[in-house]
């Protein structure tokens, strides 16, 4: 097996770990092997996954720029008259630097899995569904044709439902689970109506592919050819690409299709980690890397795609002030990065969103794993309100926290600073994405760098309540007991139970988050044992290797344009973006927003403002309420569908069921019932009624007859009809005929 065949057992090791852990993960750990064994036998596949993902990509890069590309054929899948799919591998930059994201970060949040979820009773379950996620996200990526890209993207929708409700014995996990399976179903519509149009097109043309002509749904073969076919139909390339990016919006969670991401946060912490750093949410980015020749061809697209990304991008970082959930401040984080990723892809900067998917993978997996070892240190209690100077007390989770938020802050050298910038530039600078005469491309540069400024702001927000403002207001907290039951109580309190906003955090001081009653109500000291505790080295190892990526995998890529060079394509011109067009460095810009938005974060959590007894907060800051509401957005959501379709299916039932179906069918019966009751009368057994309806009879019938004989003696000869209505004239061309015959 040459190297690039390695690839067969980049997906397969994965597969087999599934299997594994389904077939006899349980037994295992019933028959006493113990929780490690398991554990060793999740995390062992995806390790090695990634050892040989590395060893092909080294391998790719001693082929020249441009014949980077190589497809791994496997068998005939699916294969009728004029259609082949097979079931093959495609090996380039793209799906080489997707397979490293997702097995090297999968394989880190696998490690840390096994100490995260060590009291978990349903351990190798658990196990099962995480890499069955690793495996469809391979699929997704590796597979060199749009039917294997469809089904990995059903693949990950799948397991993302069975993680996020993995507890699915708490209703909110359960709820949680559902949501995200059904808004991804909307976004599953656009994808399938999309790839079915494609379909349509390439069908059309599959003569233009030569002896492939068969084979015309693998990337090979239809993406060279795809860009000229589409040119001549303009209007079609638009709705193909807007279509693909309805997908893409849901499963990258982007407005009005986002809904679904905060509330994963319902699964465990591991889940959340993969779902936002390395698998679920990224594949929206990349179909439009995959497929950027068609986006290229649509202006239009190319402009609705920089603003639905620009606009979630805001949308997400204010709604991220009002949270008090540590997980759903960085859930929302998520959902703005990946607008960044948009805007990116739709100024024609493709590589360059790639390169906020690899920098985003390192400090976002960094940030949600140590946001987990705070909730598992804390008795796994999630509410930022009720945390406090524990930076002294995890010492390991507080510093590569540290270095995660000033990694997604934009401080240079961290690696969130080089591919904001980069965002940031190509925005500012091209007019790729123009549409009716506006350069859209430059409105959302500029509303990028707000939202670059906003992001800095509520994670120095999140940063100064959980490690630094205030008392130890841990100490507060009502003691639980470590487990599954811990888990599944306080894991998801503050998130479904607190829906309102944050009364205690935004822009307040220690004085005001005091001054709020019920944030300690009914809560009692924690004993010694439950003080907060550092992680084991199964859970601070994963961050450790997080935060060294976080604080120079940006700059490698960035240096001398490696990643942009390698992405060839779509990483094709390298652009100078060494100034913004007023004059204004660039640099001084991106830093000049990170540094404002910490200061002003800072400045907000540090000073001591005066507070009054009595005050409502709320009342005091109406944005901040608004902003915890989501704007209204989700409520005006569930009562536009939930509700509307609930009242819908009421109405239906109610009225044209109840009344126009059964009514039809309970009225045939009734109809039926009574002319049984009126012929019943009728045969009543007495003879003489019968006799004297005879008569009637017989008296009607010899009236008709009568009847009849008078109206035809008084009727004109020439009125008369042969019987059958037989035209009369017929008669004399018969008989001849006949007598010919005889």
């Amino acid at each position: 097996m040459d190297n690039f065949g390695l690839i067969w057992l980049v997906i397969g090791l994965p597969v087999a770990g599934f299997l594994i852990q389904a077939l006899v993960g349980k037994r295992l750990i019933g028959n006493g092997s113990g929780k490690r064994l398991v554990g060793a036998l999740a995390v062992a596949p995806i390790a090695a996954a990634f050892a040989l993902a590395v060893v092909v990509t080294i391998n790719l890069t001693t082929l020249a720029p441009g014949t980077r590309e190589f497809v791994s054929a496997g068998w005939d899948w699916i294969k009728i008259a004029g259609l082949n799919v097979p079931f093959e591998l495609r090996i380039d930059p793209l799906t080489m630097l997707m397979t490293l994201i997702i097995t090297g970060i999968g394989a880190l949040i696998h490690l840390y899995a096994t100490g995260y979820m060590a009291e978990e009773k349903d351990y190798a379950r658990f196990f099962t569904y995480l890499n069955l996620f690793i495996a469809s996200m391979l699929m997704l990526v590796l597979g060199n044709n749009l039917v294997m890209l469809f089904i990995g993207w059903e693949g990950v929708g799948l397991c993302s439902y069975l993680l996020i409700g993995f507890w699915y014995k708490d209703l909110a996990n359960a709820k949680a689970a559902n949501k995200a399976f059904i808004v991804n179903r909307i976004g599953d519509w656009g994808l399938t109506l999309g790839m079915f149009l494609l379909f349509v097109v390439i069908a059309a043309n599959a003569d233009k592919f030569g002896a492939h002509e068969d084979r015309f749904l693998s990337y090979d073969v239809f993406l060279p050819v795809i860009g000229e076919i589409l040119k001549e139909m303009p209007g079609v390339t638009t709705a193909i690409a807007l279509l693909l990016f309805v997908g893409a919006c849901g499963k990258s969670a982007q407005f009005p299709l986002y809904l679904w991401l905060p509330d994963a946060m319902a699964g465990p912490t591991p889940v959340s980690a993969l779902i936002h750093a390395a698998t679920m949410v990224t594949a929206g980015v990349f179909l439009l890397n995959r497929l950027y020749v068609i986006f290229e061809l649509s202006p239009i697209a190319s402009a609705v795609i920089a603003c639905v990304g620009a606009f979630t991008a805001l949308f997400a970082a204010l709604v991220a002030f009002g949270q008090t959930d540590i997980k759903k401040v960085l859930a929302y984080s998520t959902v703005s990065q990946l607008g960044f990723m948009f805007v990116a892809c739709g100024a024609g900067a493709y590589w360059v969103g790639m390169f906020h998917v690899t920098t985003h993978a390192f400090f976002k997996a960094l940030l949600f794993l140590g946001s987990g070892a705070v909730i598992h240190a804390m008795a796994h209690n999630q509410d930022m309100r009720n945390y406090g100077k524990l930076r002294k007390y995890l010492p390991i989770t507080f510093w590569t926290m540290m270095i995660g938020f000033v990694a997604i802050a934009g401080v240079p050298p961290f690696a969130g600073f080089f591919s904001k910038e980069g965002i940031l530039g190509y925005a500012l600078a091209n007019s790729h994405a123009t549409a009716g005469g506006v350069n859209f491309s430059y409105i959302v540069g500029w509303v990028g760098l707000a939202v670059a400024l906003l992001t800095a702001f509520y994670m120095t927000r999140m940063t100064m309540l959980t490690f630094f403002s205030g008392d130890e207001r841990w100490k507060l907290i009502p003691a639980h007991s470590e487990g599954h039951d811990a888990h599944e109580h306080h894991a998801h309190h503050a998130s479904h139970e607190d829906h309102g906003p944050d009364r205690h955090g935004f822009f307040f001081t220690q004085e005001q988050l005091d001054a709020e009653p019920e944030v300690h109500e009914h809560h009692h000291d924690l004993d010694e044992s439950h003080k907060p505790h550092e992680v084991p080295f199964s859970m601070w190892f994963p961050l450790v290797a997080l935060a060294i990526l976080s604080i120079g995998g940006g700059y490698l890529l960035n240096n001398n344009h490696l990643l942009e060079h390698w992405l060839y394509p779509p990483g094709t011109q390298v652009l100078s973006l060494e100034a913004h067009p007023h004059g204004i460095p660039l640099e001084a810009l991106s830093i000049g927003a990170a540094v404002l938005g910490i200061l002003l974060g800072l400045a907000f959590y540090l000073k001591k403002l005066p507070i009054k007894e009595g005050w409502d907060l709320a009342k005091w800051n109406p944005f901040r309420t608004l902003a915890g509401n989501q704007f209204g957005y989700d409520n005006a959501m569930v009562a536009a569908t939930v509700d509307g379709g609930r009242d819908l299916g009421l109405a239906m039932w109610q009225g044209a069921d109840a009344k126009v179906v059964d009514g039809a069918v309970n009225g045939s019966g009734w109809t039926a019932g009574k002319l049984g009751d009126f012929f019943g009368r009728i045969q009543n057994g007495f003879v003489r009624q019968y006799a004297l309806v005879m008569l009637i009879g017989v008296v009607g019938l010899l009236g008709a007859i009568g009847y009849s004989i008078s109206k035809g003696l008084d009727a004109p000869p020439e009125n008369t009809r042969p019987v059958g209505n037989v035209p009369s004239q017929a008669a004399p061309s018969v008989s001849p005929a006949f007598g010919e015959g005889r």
